[in-house]
């Protein structure tokens, strides 16, 4: 019988934090030890599995009971997450996963370098044959299509070596272009060298050159109007980014770590990724408790001799950020583990995008920190003390206007529950009938627009309204609730600083003469930023897809009598939709299937009539 665990799990604050990309999961005991180890191509959906209420077998069900953490690690894609997945469980041995074989199941590529017309072929097993391998991949499907687009794209030999030694003439692979024919000697032993080392700097991953004379090639398709060669050369290019499924770190061979850093509202969380052998083992999360506003290279400065002094040392770190000092840390580590270690941040290539990996997990994680229940919960307490509210508001919503000189306008409203955003609940406004850029009137119309709606039934008012702006917009907001009765909502401006600068904003309530300041470190100002940075953010995307969305409708679309072709006629014979709009009503009528009506009506269009 499994003891139960100490301290009960709670899934539903959990999932809610948890990103819908591919990645792997880790379930730990109340002893932090691993129990499972599993892959997802999106995390939510997966883990989220584990906790229904119905349907779960016996085995699951015991293991879900000892359940206390799930730490994550995302990856660029699920295959990725596939071979991370495999190296954990090698690594962890979680008593609830099925131990996979060791590196023999995995398919390989291989070339038989050492022949003068090397093949190109599958394998499995142990890797004991003269030639180079190419993998792991993560399934034979992964090398068969691989294999395919190589055929494709170099057209080396993929036969067995009994069957091309004994040809005397071309077999069908010639015929269909899927091979140069070297068995009977239709081509030089140069050539084919180069379509082997064309083979083999693609298969390192040294891609760009195919990829930039396939754009050339199919730019000059373009040129010449062959478009279906052009859409050929579009699909392999395609093709040739997807193709090589492999795991994110394989051509290091040496230990490194990577150490990446973000900071935010006054938390910050390092994320390590762990490098051995030129696997990659999984990675930590910690969230230092730092002093406010102190900038990520600060943060790593002071993480790093914490972290590494008293344990092992790989000979490489790879940092997010540079850091001053540098040097004295990397000697101080360098004397502790017996071996030199280096500091780097400025990298390239591959590294840099292991960096940008981890710092993507980074903010994930951090992320999910700021809207957990726990941290969450406590920035509404301290709110309600720093307003002096009877009760904790349950109910939070903010408003933001965004538009560009006055084109485009929308107005968003998010709203925040007591565990964070509540984003079924979020609305935008598209602001229409006011004199462009008037803020003060895009406001009272939207929150006129959304309480008359929540004053029929249609939804729940709030306990605290933000508006995002001073005293001209908290007086607009007065305004419109005012009209439809509207008087157990508590109203606040949040009016942005001197520079703009965060931790510099002013409170702005109705009734009160002054406005009121928090402390840049406050808790509360931390959440109302919060909640006004994701108003803000949903405004700015709903204005952007607006104006696209207007700017990619041409004005003669809304002409009655011009379709499809008459307008392709009037763009190409007056040049551009600008030299319509300058043409006279002689100009329009001389195009072909414009008669001098329908040039009038063009024309008044344009021109306001």
């Amino acid at each position: 019988m499994t003891a139960a665990k100490s301290v009960p799990f709670d899934s539903r604050a959990f999932l809610k934090t948890l990103t819908t990309r591919p990645g792997v999961y880790r379930m730990l005991d109340d002893e932090g030890k691993v129990l499972y180890v599993g892959k997802a191509g999106n995390l939510r959906k997966r883990v989220s599995s584990y906790f229904r209420r119905t349907g779960l077998s016996a085995k699951t069900r015991v293991l879900v009971d000892q359940i206390v953490n799930v730490e994550v690690t995302v990856t660029r894609t699920e295959v990725e997450a596939l071979l991370l997945e495999s190296n954990l469980i090698k690594q962890l041995r979680p008593r609830y996963n099925v131990l996979l074989r060791d590196d023999k199941s995995y398919p390989y590529i291989y070339l038989s370098t050492h022949q003068d017309f090397p093949r190109l072929c599958l394998h499995r097993g142990a890797r004991r044959r003269k030639g180079r391998y190419f993998g792991p991949y993560p399934s034979a499907g992964a090398v068969r299509e691989s294999l395919h687009l190589l055929q494709k794209l170099f057209r080396v030999r993929q036969c067995e070596d009994s069957f091309f030694s004994n040809r005397s003439r071309p077999c069908l692979q010639y015929q269909i272009k899927r091979c140069t024919a070297p068995c009977v000697g239709l081509i030089a032993r140069e050539q084919y060298a180069a379509d082997v080392a064309h083979t083999v700097m693609f298969l390192e991953g040294r891609s760009s050159q195919v990829v930039d004379g396939l754009v050339k090639d199919m730019d000059a398709a373009s040129v010449a109007q062959d478009y279906e060669q052009a859409a050929v050369y579009r699909d392999q290019i395609a093709s040739l980014r997807r193709v090589q499924e492999r795991q994110y770190i394989s051509n290091e061979r040496g230990d490194v770590d990577i150490v990446a850093c973000l900071a935010d509202k006054g938390s910050a969380c390092v994320q390590v990724f762990y490098v051995r052998g030129g696997r990659n083992l999984g990675n930590a999360v910690f969230f230092p408790k730092v002093p406010l506003e102190t900038a990520e290279p600060d943060v790593l400065s002071a993480f790093l001799p914490q972290y590494y002094l008293g344990k092992d040392v790989p000979s490489e770190l790879l940092l997010s950020h540079a850091l001053q000092g540098s040097e004295l840390i990397a000697e101080a580590l360098s004397a502790h583990a017996g071996h030199r270690v280096a500091l780097r941040s400025n990298v390239r290539g591959d590294r840099a995008q292991w960096i940008k990996m981890a710092l993507n997990n980074a903010g994930l994680a951090l992320a999910a920190h700021i809207n957990t229940r726990k941290g969450f919960s406590g920035r509404l307490r301290s709110l309600t003390a720093a307003l002096g509210l009877d009760e904790t508001p349950e109910r939070i919503e903010c408003f933001d206007i965004s538009h560009t000189s006055g084109e485009s306008t929308v107005a968003s409203c998010v709203v925040f529950g007591l565990e964070g955003p509540l984003r079924s609940d979020y609305r935008r406004f598209n602001i229409r009938d006011i004199q462009a850029g008037d803020d003060y009137g895009a406001m009272e119309q939207a929150l006129t627009r959304r309480y008359t709606r929540l004053k029929k039934g249609e939804g729940k008012l709030p306990d605290i309204l933000f508006i995002d702006g001073g005293k001209g917009q908290v007086s607009s907001a007065c305004k419109a609730l005012d009209e439809l009765q509207v008087t157990e909502v508590r109203i606040i401006g949040v009016a942005k600083g001197p520079g703009r600068k965060p931790g510099l904003e002013t409170l702005h309530i109705p009734g009160r003469l002054d406005a009121v300041t928090l402390t840049a470190d406050s808790p509360a100002l931390h959440l109302i930023q919060q909640v006004r940075d994701e108003a803000h953010r949903f405004a700015i995307t709903g204005h952007r897809q607006r104006r696209a969305k207007t700017r990619r409708t041409s004005s003669l679309e809304q002409i009655p009598g011009v379709g499809p072709k008459r307008r392709q006629q009037l763009l190409q014979q007056l040049g551009g939709l600008r030299e319509v709009a300058r043409a006279g009503v002689d100009d329009l009528a001389s195009i072909k299937g414009i008669d001098r009506r329908l040039a009038q009506q063009i024309y008044d269009a344009f021109h306001g009539e």
